[in-house]
């Protein structure tokens, strides 16, 4: 068998592809979360050295993601390109881990490379791999602690693991998992262990052991940041919706469906996961190797504990969250193809079909637009929206919720070139535009949008009491049409644009006039399709 090409070799090959295939992104302003969180904290570090952020509501994530794209901004300049090239870069760094993960396992070239391609166009991973997301850091060093780890190099394993906590608190689940496994292999029974567990249970402890230390970096930037805000875990809000107020039973066992569903069907996935259930079925070819069961029961281990992780914790079911599980899943869906089936490149390239469409063609089913790149159909929305208010409305007060109020208001994210002045509700349902109907700020136009997406005709309903329970667990909301929100606030649609099952629309309001007050009682509106959730 051929020897793999050197490490040093592949990376550029990947990065070069990655930024190419990312190209027509680069000079995107930044969107959702990067404009809310991610951007301001490390702008404020790069401004002021500050590793809690000020410019935005501390979330207490730590501060390695904030210190690294400041470094590319004092290297090369301040602006989303820039952003965009460092995340590719992140992106391709994961992407090289995900190949030497399926040389340790496979010890096969063309698995390896065939696993890297699926990787990188999965819809899911394509679209986060340019956005400035703590997720694909904690992505990119997760991935190669757990080749380190596969490889018995345990203090770099160590290190990674610490790296990746340091870039996103919640990837502390993976070395936690795998030193629960550890101690399970220790003190299991005999007849339960495979047989390449069959080793001292010193040793077993002792990697237990080690790989509970990345809670020690962990632990000592929370007692940081506590010094610094008075608060452990980010403000109060946040740990709230984040935390505590994810703790029913009931809440858990859906997002935890919501989850496997992540994991084994969404953007296309169902495709190389059916395939490899129907490979299964075949005998394998001979001399094709598999991965071992050790490893593959590693696998699952970290899969498992992660699905239930973050059907645990996190108010919003991002996918996002899952970014390092994505690449298990393919490498033991491409080994099966190859064990399995002589002709397994057909079966590759059928999934590479059906990401590539994943990419362009939305589910007929609601989803965070974070997920493909109708992210990039809510950007372009967005800034033709503003365009038309900074050409029309130039002094404006400007009604919106966020991310818009910040869009308007930071001319750093990339929309304005001087800020706006701004009345903020929090969505475009009903309870708000009531409270839009209250407030004193003297705003004369407004911006309204789809908050979330909701695909334009969806195919099938899962009834009221499932919608009760997106509304009651997944803060799910009824987004009212912009003219309904103008004839309900005394103004008109001046603008609008609509865009894959997205909208964007412009308002004026004639004032000085007050806001009409609603009539009292229940009202009666277009009813719309409730949307999927996103932070």
């Amino acid at each position: 068998m051929h020897l793999p090409p050197a490490l040093w070799l592949v990376f550029p090959a990947i990065f070069a592809a990655v930024l190419l295939m990312h190209l027509p992104l680069l000079r995107l302003p930044y969107y959702w979360d990067e404009a809310g969180y991610y951007i301001p904290a490390a702008y404020d570090f790069f401004r002021t050295g500050s590793l809690v952020p000020y410019s935005t509501l501390s979330n207490a994530h730590p501060p390695l993601p904030s210190i690294y794209l400041a470094i590319w901004w004092k290297i090369f300049t301040f602006a989303p390109w820039v952003t965009r090239v460092a995340m590719c870069a992140v992106s391709s760094i994961a992407l090289l881990a995900v190949y030497q993960l399926a040389i340790v396992t496979t010890h096969n070239v063309k698995v390896a490379t065939a696993t890297v391609a699926l990787t990188a166009l999965y819809p899911v991973w394509f679209a986060q791999s340019s956005l400035a997301h703590a997720d694909t850091f904690a992505a990119a060093a997760t991935l190669w602690a757990l080749v380190f780890f596969l490889e018995e190099r345990l203090w770099a394993a160590v290190v990674c693991f610490s790296l990746a906590a340091l870039a996103k608190e919640t990837a502390i689940v993976t070395p936690l998992a795998l030193a629960a496994w550890q101690l399970w292999i220790a003190f299991a029974p005999r007849a339960w262990k495979p047989s390449a567990h069959e080793t001292s249970v010193q040793k077993h402890l002792s990697r237990a052991g080690k790989l509970l230390l990345p809670t020690v970096p962990l632990a000592c930037w929370y007692a940081y940041h506590w010094h610094r805000t008075g608060f452990v875990f980010g403000n109060p809000e946040y740990l709230r919706y984040n935390a505590t107020a994810t703790l029913t039973p009931l809440r858990v066992l859906l997002a935890f469906g919501h989850r496997v569903l992540h994991i084994t069907a969404h953007m296309n996935l169902f495709v190389p996961v059916l395939c490899m259930l129907a490979c299964m079925m075949l005998p394998p070819v001979e001399e094709r190797r598999r991965i071992s069961i050790s490893d593959q029961l590693q696998f699952y281990v970290i899969i498992l504990a992660n699905l239930l992780f973050f059907s645990v914790l996190g108010g919003a079911l991002l996918t996002r969250y899952l970014l390092p599980l994505y690449p298990l899943v393919l490498l033991v869906c491409v080994n099966t193809f190859y064990r399995r089936l002589r002709q397994w490149p057909y079966l590759v390239a059928l999934s590479i079909a059906a990401f590539l469409a994943g990419l362009f063609i939305n589910p007929p089913y609601r989803f965070a637009p974070e997920d493909n790149l109708a992210y990039r159909d809510v950007i372009l929305l967005h800034q033709s929206a503003i365009q038309q208010i900074a050409a029309r409305y130039t002094d404006a007060t400007v009604l919106s919720a966020w991310p818009v109020t910040d869009e308007l208001s930071k001319p750093e994210l990339g929309y304005v070139t001087k800020p706006m002045q701004v009345a903020a509700i929090d969505n475009f349902s009903l309870p708000q535009i009531e409270k839009a109907a209250q407030l004193a700020d003297p705003y004369t136009v407004g911006l309204v949008f789809s908050t979330k997406y909701d695909p334009p005709h969806l195919p099938f309903s899962l009834g009221r009491r499932n919608q009760a329970f997106d509304e009651r667990f997944f803060d799910f909301h009824q987004d009212l049409p912009p003219e309904t929100i103008a004839r309900l606030l005394g103004g008109k649609v001046t603008w609008r644009r609509d865009r894959q099952g997205q909208w964007v629309a412009v308002l004026h309001f004639d004032r000085p006039q007050v806001a009409m007050l609603l009539p009292a009682g229940p009202f009666k509106h277009d009813v719309l399709p409730l949307h999927y959730n996103q932070p």
